[in-house]
């Protein structure tokens, strides 16, 4: 969960998001090293009163530019096209959740046990729960087990929204008239909290998501209790 201090990244609470992030860390590495590379060449430019003759019109020195700025797009395409076939691979879903946006509020349909549906909502700042966290915590949690393959199906009933959780890596638009999917596996316990990230409307900032991860014995339990 990010604080006000949190600079970087969540920790990861999914495969995919482990990814996410080393991906972030092989870019951001490329960065620094073209962004000191120029600047040393820049500085020596501009601080040294002497010119190469060869520098303004030199064949060798073009191909390198050219050459050079194509082979990192390669090192920089590659493991992004390898991370977005992962996003898309769906095998064998053990559970499918169908997740609706509406103003201002999520609802959640378990349709392989018996249609549960329930709304949730965000709990008021006022609200007696001492486990509350402000502007994030909600009435009711949608509730997975963990190291188990999630189908989310995503809809909306109104407008556009998103349904986003930054731990796990999963951001998926919720749109009138169409179903979206997403792949998540969450490979431990814990309450993961997302929020909507399409401005949607007035109450926009008040349609929280919070997901619980559970063992596969207690997500039984609470599908017993929930029929």
């Amino acid at each position: 969960m990010p604080s006000w201090k949190k600079l970087s990244l969540q920790d990861s609470a999914s495969p995919l998001m482990e990814q996410l992030s080393f991906f972030h860390d092989h870019t951001l590495m490329i960065l620094v090293i073209i962004t000191v590379l120029v600047g040393q060449i820049l500085i020596n430019v501009l601080m040294n009163k002497f010119t190469h003759r060869l520098l303004l019109e030199g064949q060798i020195i073009e191909l390198i530019w050219t050459i050079l700025p194509a082979l990192i797009l390669v090192f920089i395409a590659i493991p992004s096209l390898r991370l977005i076939y992962i996003l898309d691979e769906i095998n064998n879903p053990i559970i499918s959740i169908k997740t609706i946006g509406h103003q201002w509020y999520w609802s959640y349909e378990y349709s392989d046990f018996n249609n549960i549906e329930f709304d949730s909502f965000m709990l008021p700042a006022n609200s007696s729960k001492s486990e509350l966290f402000r502007l994030l915590d909600v009435d009711n949690r949608m509730v997975v087990p963990f190291n188990s393959q999630i189908r989310i199906l995503v809809t909306s009933t109104d407008v556009i929204h998103s349904w986003t959780i930054p731990t796990l890596g999963v951001k998926i638009d919720a749109t009138p008239g169409r179903i979206n999917q997403v792949n998540l596996i969450s490979n431990r316990p814990g309450l993961f909290f997302g929020q909507c990230s399409e401005i949607c409307g007035a109450n926009h900032s008040f349609m929280p998501i919070v997901m619980e991860s559970v063992s596969p014995k207690f997500f039984i339990k609470w599908i017993s209790k929930s029929l």
